[in-house]
């Protein structure tokens, strides 16, 4: 059995919906994993959400291990540190705790999902990590708003999603899977007309309730969770590894830029319902 252990703040229902995606996923033979455990940067009493979400991995009947990151923090006397800065020492001391709170698990892949911490290199090493961002390998990086208006911007042609190998460094990870879709075509173009007619100085060029904006999120939004559910399937086939020099190979254990998963979310998409 393939085992996964899942990293997530549970601040927010889109953790609710990830985790119950993949474990109905598991439930009904999609998906041959199983989740060792789910670790939360929060603890019970912190925030209504977390709690509704810790209730959640318990229901689900899975371990759950977890550690305040803010209580901890707030010991120490430290503030968070600014991204791309160099990691303190309280820092790297949280995550050997961490380390040592889920040491009894030996999980094959571990998933960010939702979990708003960076881990340092010892975490980094020790675990092959690999989370989601929204944009195509050669697309923009940073949050979703921001690469949504780079692709506005560049008048961009295609988009994707893709999952990355989690490093030390924001989002510079190498990537792992991806899936590209257009963002050009019957059900774009009018938009970007549209777009283009606007005056510079409009709010509307520059407000996410934009049509165009909105409908770029919308086609990338649904497809997150499917790019997370195959991106596992295809690590519990072989299909997708990390090898022990953190590079990411094929089935023969051949170096790979990624793996191109297209195929396989728009044939989960004609499936499901988004």
């Amino acid at each position: 059995m393939y085992r996964l252990g899942w990293f997530s703040t549970g601040r927010s229902e889109g953790s609710q919906r990830l985790l119950r995606s993949i474990h109905d996923s598991i439930e009904a033979g999609e998906i041959d994993a199983a989740i060792d455990f789910v670790f939360c940067s929060r603890e019970p009493g912190e925030a209504e959400l977390t709690d509704v979400y810790l209730k959640m991995v318990e229901d689900y009947d899975i371990p759950l291990v977890y550690f305040s990151y803010q209580k901890y923090r707030r010991t120490r006397g430290e503030r968070t540190p600014p991204p791309g800065t160099p990691m303190p020492q309280w820092r790297i001391d949280y995550d050997r705790e961490v380390m040592s709170r889920i040491k009894d698990f030996q999980p094959d892949l571990c998933i960010l999902a939702g979990f708003m911490l960076i881990f340092g290199e010892e975490m980094c090493q020790k675990y092959n990590i690999i989370n989601l961002h929204p944009a195509s390998p050669h697309g923009p990086t940073g949050i979703w708003q921001k690469v949504i208006w780079e692709l506005i911007e560049s008048d961009a042609r295609e988009s994707g999603v893709m999952m990355h190998l989690v490093i030390p460094e924001l989002d510079r990870g190498p990537v792992v899977t991806y899936c590209t879709y257009p963002i050009r075509g019957e059900s774009f173009d009018p938009l970007w007309e549209a777009w283009s007619k606007l005056p510079p100085d409009s709010p509307e060029k520059h407000s996410e309730e934009n049509p165009l904006f909105k409908t770029i999120r919308q086609h990338g939004f649904i497809r997150e969770i499917p790019l997370i559910i195959t991106t596992i399937r295809a690590f519990s086939e072989g299909r997708v590894k990390v090898n022990p020099n953190k590079e990411i190979t094929d089935a023969a254990d051949r170096p790979i830029s990624g793996y191109d998963l297209t195929a396989d979310i728009e044939e989960y998409l004609t499936k499901k319902p988004a």
